[in-house]
């Protein structure tokens, strides 16, 4: 169906979506709500009432070696401590359980490789593979507490790695594979990883990056680096180093079949994730082992309504991010889920090919971001419409605020009308989930990600004085404690301190998004802080304005910035793609700019706009203003290698360029 067809109503999809505007809520259709784990809002007030207590009882839902003595130590904010006591492995409570349990034959995951490769992996030939690998590392000297980089694809390996480190207490340190190797040197360094797992080539629609040799070029002068271990993917050659490198197929055939999970204390450290920094050095997020577990199964488990026995889940991420350490890695597999893993991009071969894996695998949960519905939507409605998605039932968001229009989208054209949508808010801070509707309970708006989870605790707040915002926009913050939180940066505590809770005080986690909170009590997230534009003294989000723009019938994307101005200080400067085949005129730039003057105010007009045919985006989607900036301001462009398309950049230079020399 195009966004011109006419609907069932006799509407197009476009009149649809807006008549569907005015609706200001969507309540979870009676059908799902009967099935559905969580029905009753009880929950809520039960969580408020004792967190501890709740917490707790979904700890509990977890396989123990030891119980804990103390579930929140307290004592030394904004250090706290979860489960203590408690000896637990998560390798065993993602794998060993459900096989001892008799689900072995359970298929762990779909993967389906670029190409149309399949291969199904179940719970039983993970768990051989990874107390294989487990044994291997223990074989090339790996042991607790020894941190591993892990620099692969989206292949089932990257699994089986990640859950032998878990296994053996060894914390691994994941780097999103489209980073570059100079990226990954970095992140090995600061971590002083003792191994790294990489792969011969990866490849990204159609091409083969040779990686291995890639890493040789950065990695020469490591000193913690004492082994990198080489799956093989794509069967390209591969200089080996004597003494250093092993092929990961040769070390697992050598290892022991056999290696019981270890058991670790709550405490013990599970991952260190990086977030980039624009300029300062990364920071690496600290993760440890029972809290972290615990959060991610419940709020899986929950979130989505998971019926392990039927559902067919897919987390349409990377393992690079935190969104597939916890929703595609450790959350499922802790829950007995059934994934789908898909290594290629949206738009190779073909861009139906979301929507072909969707109706091969009978998907029934479908976690994807915003930009990727936005890309969606400029592609046009008629390409899922050409495939049987019927078997969805419910639908997330995850990545950045969604704006109504793509969620409206998404319900209609991708979920039929019929699938409650989960819009997601957290961090890789946060661990797992912060904020979502409960798709049984939840009222669901548009746009908001309604309110916090079970045992969570959020506020606005005012920038000055830290007192709650009843009515506008203030900061976000969590007021307590929750069982996943980041426990330091590695090896930065200080820092830790100052970049999360110096603002408001050791037990107020300063969150870095601004929000506010509507007379419902539901929250909607803006955007990050320095996501704020100031002309001549009004403070606009950024994702508020690209959300207004978005509404033009005509636009299918917008990525909106600060530019310094003379006059205002910050004038508002537009990234603008139109949905397929219409042209940039002044015309269409005038309607724009009136649908932002009609839905924020004649301030909040773009000053420029820049027509793009692509927006500047990670591999997993994510948006790169800080290079949009960077144009817009005539800097040097920073790093450009974890783009989707590095070519963007060059056609959005000549664009600024012309819409520069037009204005003089």
């Amino acid at each position: 169906m195009s966004d011109g067809a006419a609907t069932e109503s006799g509407a197009t999809l476009e009149q649809e979506l807006e008549r569907m505007l005015e609706i200001e809520r969507f309540s979870p259709p009676e059908s799902f709500r009967a099935q559905a784990l969580l029905t009753d809002p009880a929950v809520y007030e039960e969580a408020a009432r004792d967190p501890q207590a709740w917490w707790a009882k979904q700890a509990e839902e977890l396989d123990w070696f030891e119980r804990w003595d103390t579930v929140l130590d307290d004592s030394d904010p904004p250090f706290y401590k979860w489960f203590v006591g408690g000896k637990i492995n998560a390798s065993y409570n993602c794998l060993d359980r459900h096989v001892e349990a008799g689900r072995g034959d359970r298929v762990a995951y779909h993967w389906r490789g670029e190409e149309g490769e399949e291969r199904d992996l179940t719970y039983a030939e993970l768990h051989r593979d990874v107390q294989r690998f487990a044994n291997a590392l223990k074989d090339l000297g790996i042991g607790k507490g020894d941190v591993v980089g892990i620099y692969l694809p989206m292949i089932p390996e990257v699994v089986v790695a990640m859950l032998a480190c878990a296994r053996i207490g060894a914390p691994h340190n994941v780097v999103f594979g489209g980073f570059s190797a100079e990226s990954v040197k970095e992140r090995m360094e600061f971590s002083e990883a003792k191994a790294l797992i990489t792969v011969d080539g990866a490849r990204r629609k159609g091409r083969t990056a040779p990686i291995k040799q890639q890493v040789d070029d950065h990695m020469h002068d490591l000193a913690t680096l004492e082994h990198i271990v080489v799956v093989r993917h794509t069967g390209i050659d591969v200089p080996m180093r004597e003494g250093r490198d092993v092929f990961y197929d040769e070390v697992c055939a050598a290892a022991d079949a056999d290696c019981p999970a270890e058991p670790l204390d709550a405490e013990h450290p599970l991952y260190i994730l990086y977030t980039s920094g624009s300029t300062a050095k990364p920071k690496g997020i600290l993760h440890t082992t029972g809290g972290y577990l615990t959060g991610v199964a419940a709020t899986h488990r929950y979130v989505f309504d998971l019926k392990p026995e039927s559902d067919v889940y897919w987390c349409a991420a990377d393992v690079g991010w935190v969104t597939g350490h916890s929703y595609i890695v450790y959350g499922p597999l802790c829950n007995g889920a059934t994934s789908v893993m898909w290594e290629g991009a949206p738009d190779y071969p073909h861009k139906g090919v979301w929507w072909e894996v969707a109706e091969r695998y009978r998907a029934t949960i479908l976690y994807a971001a915003p930009t990727a519905i936005r890309t969606f939507i400029k592609w046009g409605a008629d390409i899922p419409a050409r495939h049987d998605l019927s078997s969805l039932r419910l639908l997330g968001s995850v990545g950045e605020p969604i704006n109504p229009k793509a969620w409206l989208w998404y319900h209609q054209v991708i979920g039929g009308g019929r699938c409650p949508i989960v819009d997601t808010w957290w961090q890789t801070e946060t661990g797992a989930i912060m904020i979502t509707p409960l798709p049984g309970i939840t009222e669901t708006k548009p746009g908001s990600a309604t309110t916090p989870f079970p045992g969570v605790f959020a506020d606005v707040v005012s920038e000055h004085d830290g007192q709650p915002v009843e009515n506008g926009q203030g900061l976000l913050v969590l007021t307590q404690p929750w069982p996943s939180m980041l426990r330091t940066l590695y090896k930065e505590e200080d820092r830790f301190v100052e970049t999360y809770f110096a603002r408001f005080g050791r037990e107020t986690y300063l969150v870095g998004d601004a929000a506010r909170r509507d007379k419902d009590g539901y929250f909607w997230v803006i955007g990050r802080i320095d996501d704020v534009v100031n002309v001549s003294g009004h403070r606009l989000s950024t994702a508020e304005v690209e959300s207004a723009i978005v509404a033009h019938e005509l636009v299918a994307e917008a990525a909106v910035i600060g530019q310094s101005d003379e006059d205002t200080g910050q004038a508002i400067c537009a990234f603008v793609t139109l949905t397929g085949g219409v042209e940039g005129t002044d015309e269409v730039e005038g309607g724009i700019r009136e649908v932002v003057a009609e839905r924020i105010g004649k301030f909040a007009r773009p000053k420029r706009i820049v027509w793009a045919d692509d927006l500047p985006k990670t591999r997993s989607g994510k948006i790169m203003r800080r290079l949009l900036r960077d144009i817009a301001e005539g800097r040097a462009l920073g790093d450009v290698t974890t783009l989707r398309d590095p070519d963007v950049m060059e056609q959005l230079q000549e664009k600024i360029v012309e819409a520069q020399a037009q204005e003089q």
